[in-house]
């Protein structure tokens, strides 16, 4: 009779905020440019995965491309990741660039490319 009374007073808990990875974005569209070659990878900040990435460095690519550093291999970069990415089923991305990364040259040709494959930008 005791444990049925003991049952009754229990206070339930009180209701928990909800998870942080509700509020971020959760695919995130990272940029990385050296001297010899462009890559570009979407990574699912939930879990801390790479979701889908295109690299200048892939040998399937090398031969279509002039060269694997300019504006048009950064362009093809972001064509190549836009239809990767709706093919995975993820229409919508966010970027993160660093503080020294401007929108101009290479950023925007991925970006724009992005955006011309279907891909939205948030």
């Amino acid at each position: 009779m005791e444990s049925a009374y003991l049952a009754d007073m229990v206070i339930p808990p009180p209701a928990r905020m909800p998870a942080i990875t509700k509020f971020v974005k959760p695919y995130i569209l990272k940029m990385h440019f050296t001297n010899n070659f462009v890559s570009a990878q979407v990574i699912h900040t939930p879990s801390a995965t790479v979701a889908c990435a295109a690299s200048s460095q892939e040998k399937v690519l090398r031969p279509s491309m002039e060269s694997t550093r300019d504006v048009a291999a950064a362009a093809k970069i972001g064509k190549l990741l836009g239809e990767r990415l709706l093919f995975n089923g993820i229409p919508a991305v966010s970027v993160s660039m660093s503080r020294d990364q401007k929108y101009h040259g290479k950023v925007k040709a991925v970006i724009d490319s992005l955006r011309a494959a279907g891909v939205k930008l948030l």
